[in-house]
């Protein structure tokens, strides 16, 4: 017996050896180059922008978690001419009762733009995983659509979530969008990595093109929860028009269940789903010691049970580690206040966008760095999160194509093209997440890797196993 162990614990000396090694050669660039890295607008009368038919029909219909333990769904839509009716209706699949849930109503103004009624209505109290049907509108342009709760939170509940950052309404996003329809590992949720419509890159920040990508993701939004997180395109800041409240057509568009985790803001927020515990932080909100963001998550991360949600999640906008000329070193700020946080607590992995491209790190930290010590190289750390920049949804501003020179050793992937990504959760141990490549007709799933676990996964387990 004590042979095998030996021979057990040599093997895994030469596994990390040759990661070691691996690791301070750096990871892969992709030689895959596009044909055109600018994307070009879907004009305004594409059928994906298309008006429901009828007076006052709902139109920009999504959906969203509506609390924090994943047994309500905030139901969002607007009606262009006048409020009609506040209320949803929903049943139960194969059930002949009927219940209602009544909402709110609001408006906004944004220069010389004014919103149209924009609906949010929570429905509470549902089963969890199980299908529902819902109705918004009335008489003739009544419309239905559906969608399925998550299975109650536990420690083996396998679940998939999708992935996509920095969409905005071009060909490209299009295809962004329906390749992640299409994929073979279907997404039950998706988190959205910040910059949605990209309405503030029309002349006067033209709100319009927020109705345009309301209507826009409808097909995917109003049937699944889209788990939002604000970007930078989100902040909509432009005095030189009269428009200093930041945020304000997100916040209008777009909610969230804060308060449920005893946030303050709708820009950061935590929810559980299914295996995971899932963390929204803003990256353009303040964030250093005292803000109300700082004060919020160090009193919630140590509120995450591992034992119920062993799946640790963080969204962002601004990534943390970037090896691209575009943004990069922006999330360092960032980085020096929460990356040894989220070492301590053993987060899996951090979701972010911004960057139009994509990347996956190795498993590191710097949270040794200080001003004086010199020792400012990220190095390979078992307790660090994986992180994941999918911020290559499509939009108009193109990819971003610049990379820093050699491949740092933290960068284990990286591609300049657009696409989208699936993590599928097996168990408490393993996830396994794919980024698919967006190629003209067809996605093709270019880099993987299987996860393990951080919390529930022995050190000498704990490798990555990529293909």
């Amino acid at each position: 017996m004590a042979i095998g162990w030996n021979y057990a614990g040599f093997v895994l000396l030469v596994v990390f050896l040759l990661e070691a090694a691996d690791f301070c050669d750096g990871g892969v660039t992709s030689s895959f180059v596009r044909t055109a890295n600018l994307s070009a607008d879907m004009p305004l009368d594409s059928d994906v922008f298309q008006v429901p038919p009828g007076y006052n029909a709902p139109q920009q219909v999504h959906i969203t978690q509506g609390d924090y333990e994943g047994n309500a769904v905030i139901v969002s839509w607007t009606t262009p001419d006048e409020p009609g009716s506040n209320t949803v209706l929903y049943w139960a699949e194969n059930s002949k009762t009927k219940s209602h849930a009544e909402g709110i109503v609001i408006t906004y103004k944004y220069f010389n733009y004014t919103s149209g009624f924009i609906h949010h209505c929570t429905i509470k109290n549902l089963k969890f995983d199980a299908k529902y049907y819902y109705e918004v509108g009335i008489g003739n342009t009544t419309r239905q659509f559906w969608f399925v709760t998550p299975p109650r939170s536990g420690l083996d509940v396998p679940y998939t979530f999708g992935l996509i950052g920095d969409l905005g309404q071009t060909y490209d996003s299009n295809r962004t969008l329906t390749h992640y329809e299409l994929s073979p590992i279907k997404g039950q949720t998706l988190f959205f990595v910040g910059d949605l419509s990209y309405a503030d890159d029309y002349p006067f920040h033209d709100n319009v093109r927020w109705d345009t990508w309301g209507r826009f993701i409808e097909r995917s939004a109003g049937y699944q929860p889209w788990i939002w997180t604000a970007g930078n395109h989100e902040i909509d800041f432009a005095p030189d028009i009269g428009e200093t409240k930041t945020f304000k057509p997100y916040k209008n568009r777009y909610h969230v269940p804060f308060k449920a985790s005893a946030s303050t803001s709708p820009l950061w927020y935590s929810i559980k789903r299914a295996s995971a515990y899932i963390i929204v932080l803003s990256s353009y909100s303040a964030y250093a010691k005292s803000t109300p963001q700082y004060k919020w998550l160090l009193h919630e991360l140590p509120k995450v049970n591992r034992t119920e949600t062993p799946w640790l999640i963080v969204l962002m906008h601004c990534p943390l580690y970037n090896s691209y000329i575009h943004h990069y070193m922006e999330g360092e700020t960032m980085r020096v206040v929460y990356e040894a946080w989220f070492v301590e607590n053993k987060v899996d992995v951090v979701f972010a966008g911004h960057v139009h491209a994509y990347e996956r790190s190795e498993r590191i930290s710097n949270i040794a760095y200080n001003i004086v010590n010199g020792n400012c190289t990220p190095i390979p750390n078992e307790s660090a999160p994986v992180y994941i920049t999918v911020g290559d949804g499509g939009n108009l501003e193109g990819l971003a194509t610049g990379m820093t020179e050699p491949q740092p050793s933290y960068s284990a992937y990286r591609e300049a093209s657009f696409g989208h990504g699936i993590l599928d959760i097996k168990n408490r141990t393993h996830a396994y997440f794919g980024w698919n490549r967006n190629e003209d007709t067809y996605a093709v799933e270019a880099d993987s890797v299987w996860l393990r676990n951080r919390y529930w996964t022995s050190p000498e387990e704990s490798y990555l196993v990529s293909s």
